[in-house]
C-alpha cells in the first residue's frame, strides 16, 4: 500500500531561514493548489496555518512573483479564497493564476472580497457563468495593477503641467512695479527681496518647476526602442543594431532568393545564388551543406556567407522548384599566432585561428553547462546528507543517484575542456618525466582485481628497466589510466589482449591488442556515447572519445597514437638522461610549464 506523505514530510521541517521559508511556502503553494480534500483533515489545517505565518515573513513582491511564475497554475478554490485575503498585488497574481471549472468560480466569486472581484475583470478565459455572476454583482470596473515608480512620476508631471497651465489670478498692481499685471503673475522675485511672496507660496512653486523639469529631462534622456531601418539621414548609427548571424530563406527553381525572413527580406529578396556549389546543386536538385557564397548589398548583409540548404518539390507532380535553407556567419577567426598548432606541425594562420575561436565557443558553451549541473548536484548533496532536516532514506537515494549522474557528467565536459585546449594548443604541457613503464606495470595490476571475475585481463610483456618519457608523473599517470582503463571497459568475458612495451631509438612503444569489439569498429577514434555498465567506464563519450584524448596528449608529449591493424600503437619520446630532452622526435615544443612532480 503507498500513501502520500508528501504534505507530513514539508511540515515536519521548520523554515529557520528566509530562504528556507521561500522553499516551504512554495511547497505548500504546489501541494495545497494542486489537491481538494486528498490530505488527512488535520494536516491540511496546520498546512493553512503555515502558509498564513510563512506570508507574514515573505514580502508581499515575492509571494506575487512565486504566485505568478508562467509554469504554475492551481485547481483549489480554497488556495485562491485564501490568497484573495492577502495584498492587493498577491490577489491579484492568484486570481490571474487560478484554473478552476465553472461550478467552482460560482461558488468562490461570492467569496471574494470587493476589491478582489475587480481583479477577475482581467481575465478573458472565465466561463460564461462566472462572467454573469460579475456582471449581476455589479462588478464593470476594471482592476488595473498599481502603477510602477516610473509610470508614478510620469503621472505626477502630467498633473503638474496642467496645473502650471491652467490660468492664475494676477496678483494687484504696486506703485512700485510699472510692469502689466499679466507679466506680474510670471515675474518670480528674489529669495531675499523683501516684496517676496508668501514662503509656502514660494516652495510650491519652486516644486513645481523642478519637478516639470525632471520630467523633461527623464523623457528626453530616454533612448530610442524602435530598431527600424531608418533612412541615410544620420539619425541613427548602424553600430547601434546588432550583427546579423544567420537568416531563413527559399530560392525558386533559378536559385533567385523568393523569400527571407522578415527582418532581412527587403536586403536579400529578388539576390540570385552565385558559385560552382550553388549552380551544381540546382542543376543537380541536390542539397548544398557548407557553400561559401558572397553577397552584396546592404552592410548587414553584405559579405561571406555560409548556405545550408535542401531541395524542395512540389507535392502534386514533384517537380523541383527551388532550395529553402539557412544563410550563416563563418566562424571568427582569431589573429595569426593566437593559438599554437598541434604536434604535427600544422600551425596555419587560418586553422589555427579558426581551431582556437571553435575552442573559445565550445568552452564558453561548457562553462554555460557547467553551471546547472553544479546546481543540480548542489542541491542532490543537500538532500542526500540531509544538511536541512531529516529526509526520508528513498529520497536520499535518488538525491545520491542524482548526485553521481552530475558528477559524471561535469568529468566528461572536463575531459571536452581538455581536448578542445590540447587541440587548439591552448593548453601547456607541464614540466617533469615519469617512469611510463612502472606506471603501466602498476595500474595493470589494479585492473586486475576487477578483471578477474570476467575471466579477462591482459598479458604483459614490459621489461623491469625504466622507460623515463618527458610526462610529469600526474600527466603520465593520468595518460596511462585513460588508455588501460578504455581496453579494459571493452574486453569481454574470457578475453585477453596482449600489453608489450619496447624501447629503441629513443623511442619508448607500447603495444596494446585490440578487443573484439574495437577491432570491429571502422574508426576506433569515432566518439560514441555509451552508458556506463559496471564498475569501469571509458568516459560519457564512449572508447573511442577516450583514445582520441589520448592521442591528443600523447602528441602534447611529441608522440601519438595509431592503430596498426589490430593493434593500437602508443609512442612517447625517451629521455636518455635526467634533465635533458630527448634525442628522438625535435620538433617537441621546448617550453613547460613548472611543476612539481
Amino acid at each position: 500500500m503507498q500513501f502520500d506523505d508528501r504534505l507530513a514530510t514539508v511540515l515536519r521541517h521548520r523554515a529557520g531561514s528566509g530562504r528556507a521559508a521561500r522553499t516551504q511556502f512554495r511547497q505548500l503553494l504546489d501541494l495545497l493548489g494542486a489537491r481538494r480534500g486528498g490530505f488527512e483533515r488535520g494536516l491540511t489545517s496546520a498546512a493553512w496555518l503555515r502558509l498564513g505565518a510563512l506570508g507574514e515573513a515573505i514580502p508581499p513582491g515575492e509571494r506575487a512573483a512565486m504566485i505568478r511564475d508562467r509554469g504554475w497554475h492551481f485547481r483549489n478554490p480554497e488556495l485562491a479564497a485564501h490568497l484573495a485575503e492577502d495584498e492587493p498585488e498577491v490577489a491579484a497574481a492568484a486570481l490571474s493564476r487560478a484554473d478552476l471549472v465553472e461550478e467552482d468560480w460560482e461558488a468562490l466569486i461570492p467569496r471574494l472580497p470587493v476589491r478582489a472581484r475587480g481583479f477577475l475583470r482581467l481575465r478573458r478565459d472565465l466561463p460564461p457563468g462566472a462572467v454573469d455572476l460579475l456582471e449581476r454583482l455589479g462588478i464593470h470596473d476594471r482592476g488595473l495593477p498599481l502603477p510602477g515608480p516610473a509610470e508614478a512620476d510620469e503621472a505626477e508631471a502630467d498633473e503638474a503641467v496642467a496645473e502650471a497651465r491652467a490660468p492664475q489670478p494676477a496678483p494687484p498692481a504696486t506703485t512700485e512695479d510699472n510692469a502689466p499685471a499679466a507679466e506680474r503673475a510670471f515675474v518670480a522675485a528674489p529669495a531675499n527681496d523683501e516684496g517676496a511672496p508668501d514662503a509656502d507660496e514660494e516652495t510650491a512653486i519652486g516644486a513645481l518647476v523642478r519637478r516639470i523639469e525632471a520630467f523633461q529631462r527623464a523623457r528626453s534622456e530616454k533612448p530610442a526602442s524602435d530598431p527600424s531601418p531608418r533612412l541615410p539621414l544620420d539619425e541613427e548609427d548602424e553600430g547601434d543594431l546588432p550583427p546579423l548571424r544567420g537568416f531563413a530563406f527559399t530560392t525558386d527553381a533559378a536559385g533567385r532568393i523568393d523569400w527571407a525572413e522578415p527582418g532581412v527580406a527587403p536586403m536579400v529578396v529578388g539576390t540570385r545564388l552565385s558559385g560552382e556549389a550553388a549552380r551544381r546543386a540546382l542543376r543537380t536538385w541536390q542539397r548544398l551543406d557548407g557553400a561559401r557564397i558572397a553577397l552584396r548589398g546592404a552592410a548587414p548583409v553584405a559579405g561571406e556567407w555560409i548556405v545550408d540548404a535542401a531541395p524542395r518539390f512540389a507535392a502534386p507532380g514533384g517537380h523541383f522548384y527551388g532550395l529553402a535553407g539557412k544563410f550563416r556567419r563563418p566562424a571568427l577567426q582569431c589573429a595569426p599566432g593566437a593559438a599554437r598548432g598541434g604536434g604535427s606541425g600544422n600551425t596555419g594562420g587560418n586553422t589555427g585561428g579558426n581551431m582556437g575561436g571553435e575552442s573559445d565557443r565550445i568552452r564558453q558553451l561548457l562553462h554555460e553547462l557547467r553551471t546547472p549541473v553544479n546546481a543540480i548536484q548542489g542541491f542532490a548533496e543537500v538532500i542526500q546528507q540531509q544538511v536541512f532536516g531529516e529526509v526520508p532514506h528513498e529520497y536520499r537515494a535518488l538525491a545520491a543517484n542524482i548526485a553521481g549522474d552530475a558528477a559524471r557528467m561535469l568529468a566528461g565536459f572536463d575531459e571536452l575542456d581538455r581536448l578542445a585546449r590540447i587541440e587548439t594548443g591552448a593548453l601547456e604541457p607541464a614540466e617533469g618525466e615519469c617512469d611510463f613503464a612502472r606506471l603501466c606495470r602498476g595500474l595493470a595490476k589494479q585492473l586486475e582485481s576487477v578483471l578477474a571475475p570476467r575471466l579477462s585481463g591482459f598479458e604483459l610483456d614490459i621489461p623491469a628497466g625504466p622507460a623515463i618519457v618527458p610526462l610529469a608523473l600526474r600527466e603520465g599517470e593520468a595518460l596511462a589510466w585513460r588508455f588501460l582503463a578504455t581496453l579494459a571497459t571493452a574486453l569481454g568475458a574470457g578475453e585477453t589482449v596482449a600489453l608489450s612495451l619496447s624501447g629503441e631509438s629513443g623511442v619508448m612503444r607500447l603495444d596494446a591488442g585490440l578487443p573484439a569489439s574495437l577491432a570491429a569498429e571502422e574508426d576506433v577514434f569515432a566518439a560514441v556515447p555509451q552508458a556506463s555498465q559496471g564498475a569501469l567506464s571509458a568516459g560519457m563519450f564512449g572508447a573511442g572519445f577516450a583514445l582520441r584524448l589520448v592521442r591528443a596528449e600523447a602528441g602534447l608529449a611529441g608522440g601519438d597514437l595509431q592503430r596498426v591493424d589490430d593493434t593500437l600503437r602508443l609512442v612517447l619520446p625517451l629521455l636518455t638522461a635526467s634533465g635533458r630532452d630527448s634525442s628522438a622526435m625535435p620538433e617537441r615544443e621546448q617550453k613547460r610549464t613548472p611543476e612539481a612532480r
